[in-house]
């Protein structure tokens, strides 16, 4: 995929997480961000893309830092946040195979590997609502815009 027609596909992202997000946040248990998300995706060649939502600035950073902590985490690892920390802590590696430090990482979900129909890994994280539907949310518009 050339890096036009990966620039389209992240905005149409956008736009789909944004129609998506008020049925997210009307779930009471999901609207302590008070409309404030964000997402942060690499590319293979480490280029970032995000966007923040909502009109907290302080709470926008706030986000968008979790979901650079946990796509940056997916790009080192090749692995789901959770997933990761569940490995990590069982045992099956230790922490500097990764160079990702315990207190460091980002150990709830948010963050996945995403590949696009044309095989390219997408290392995408999301923060705003609880651990599971960041990942459902953009499972969801990655599905709706492929």
């Amino acid at each position: 995929m050339d890096k036009d027609e990966l620039k389209t596909t992240i905005q149409h992202l956008f736009a789909e997480i944004e129609k998506l997000a008020p049925v997210y946040a009307s779930n009471p248990l999901d609207a302590f961000a008070e409309g404030n998300i964000a997402i942060c995706i690499i590319d293979k060649e480490g280029n970032l893309y995000g966007h923040i939502w909502g009109t907290d600035k302080i709470k926008g950073r706030n986000f968008f830092n979790n979901a650079w902590k946990k796509a940056s985490q997916v790009w080192i690892t090749n692995m789901p946040t959770g997933e990761y920390e569940k490995r990590l802590y069982s045992g099956e590696f230790d922490e500097e195979l990764y160079g990702i430090s315990k207190p460091d990482l980002i150990g709830w979900e948010g963050g996945q590997p995403i590949t696009l129909p044309s095989g390219e890994v997408l290392s995408v994280g999301f923060s705003g609502f609880r651990g599971f539907n960041d990942i459902d949310i953009v499972q969801k518009a990655f599905n709706n815009i492929i």
